[in-house]
């Protein structure tokens, strides 16, 4: 709209958009909208094809990418049925393949496990290193980032800079402004003592209050000869926060889905409130169990916000939206007239939140809740779900963040390859 911005050297309008895509690969927030091919080389190689590499080159590339971000064994697994986690992998891969001068990545570890956090920030690392390419990291995970920057921007709410500059001399300068701000920060700038705001929730005796999910030898495949969800018992009470950990495609999400009748099991049984929810009428299933898709922005069926966080309610449900939609960050003067596809993806995350909530459901089942989330939004967050649980809900979330599990969980169970981990069965 305003300013100038050159690219090596030259305008950007003057590139236009051929010349800046030659130089410049992008990891978007959401990695399912940059997939484009079938297949998980088809995907890798189609950058590469359509800058005209030779098919020997290409040979060569795509299976040293896919190793880089370790998806070595899913070369002809369908980029479709990846988890999300794998998803951000395989775009990473397509970025990093034509080696470009600029890497542009907006939360690239939000989907990923540890120790997939900790691949990217080596690979990252060893960039930095050889200098081989400029990085452009956008991130709310900050502890590993900070160590890699040269600079550091630090953006308030209104995109205005709070501050640039080496990270050691940003700190220096600016820490107070960039908590007041809401920006999270490495631990050590970190307060040294911040209470897990659902710690103060009694935690729920697993031998009393009612049964409201169980799930009794659950298996699900994509693909019936490969589950993805094998044999699963679970049983989850009024009152309870179960975090579902494990790392990338070890099942969180289909399970998660299965457990609120998204997905219906090949095999075992799901009780919702004691009927099976992928047979619920769709009005009755979402005042039983709310569901937060990884990807916030599959559930949106309306133009505006107003709309969106209205869609169906009754006139009692609709009494709340407006109170609700101010303690999540969202008043409705400033975003009701707003399109949801065109919030950030934090305010995306938090809109689909709020349109579960104001429906009150028994069951509240959040695939990676805090992805996008600076820290203002994750403390209203935490104070939602509080005021949420404390009238006897269940939460039941599949996360990657271990602040959040420290923050919210009751109890932990763990998936690997579509099981329970002998070590997350309760006794």
């Amino acid at each position: 709209m305003t300013g100038h911005l050159e690219l090596d050297g030259r305008d950007v309008r003057e590139l236009g958009t051929v010349g800046v895509g030659e130089r410049v690969g992008v990891v978007f927030q959401d990695p399912s909208t940059q997939l484009v091919m079938e297949r998980v080389e088809d995907d890798v190689a189609f950058g590469l094809e359509n800058r005209g590499w030779a098919v020997d080159a290409m040979h060569e590339r795509v299976p040293e990418v896919l190793a880089t971000v370790s998806l070595v064994g899913q070369e002809r697994a369908r980029s479709r049925r990846l988890s999300g986690g794998q998803q951000q992998r395989l775009a990473l891969a397509g970025a990093l393949a034509p080696r470009p001068g600029l890497l542009v990545l907006d939360e690239p570890t939000a989907n990923l496990d540890p120790a997939g956090a900790a691949d990217l920030m080596t690979t990252l690392a060893s960039i930095r290193a050889e200098r081989s390419a400029t990085v452009l990291l956008i991130e709310h995970r900050v502890e590993e980032a900070w160590q890699l920057a040269d600079a550091v921007l630090a953006l308030d709410a209104s995109g205005r800079p709070i501050d640039v500059g080496p990270p050691d001399e940003v700190a220096a300068r600016s820490v107070r402004r960039l908590r007041a701000a809401g920006v999270w920060l490495p631990a050590a700038l970190e307060p040294k003592h911040r209470p897990g705001p659902l710690r103060g929730l009694p935690d729920p005796d697993r031998g009393a209050g009612a049964t409201v999910v169980r799930a009794d030898a659950v298996r699900y495949g994509y693909d019936r000869a490969r589950p993805v969800v094998r044999d699963v018992t679970l049983n989850a009470r009024a009152g309870e926060r179960i975090a579902l950990v494990g790392p990338n495609g070890s099942g969180k999400s289909t399970l998660a889905r299965l457990l609120v009748g998204l997905l219906r099991p090949d095999h075992g049984r799901v009780e919702l409130l004691g009927a099976d929810p992928a047979r619920l009428p769709p009005a009755d299933l979402a005042r039983r169990a709310g569901y937060v898709f990884q990807e916030p922005e599959r559930q949106f069926l309306a133009q505006r916000v107003k709309d969106e966080v209205s869609l169906g309610l009754t006139a009692e449900e609709r009494a709340r939206v407006e109170p609700l939609m101010d303690r999540m960050g969202l008043p409705l003067e400033q975003f009701g007239e707003r399109s949801p596809y065109r919030l950030s993806g934090g305010e995306q995350r938090r809109l689909s939140l709020a349109c579960i909530l104001v429906r009150r459901p028994a069951v509240l089942v959040l695939d990676e809740p805090t992805f996008g989330q600076d820290r203002r939004g994750y403390e209203s967050l935490l104070r939602i779900l509080r005021e949420h649980l404390e009238g006897g809900a269940c939460l039941i979330a599949a996360t990657h963040d271990a602040r959040f599990v420290n923050d919210v969980a009751s109890r932990i169970v763990e998936l690997d390859e579509g099981w329970v981990a002998p070590a997350a069965i309760p006794a």
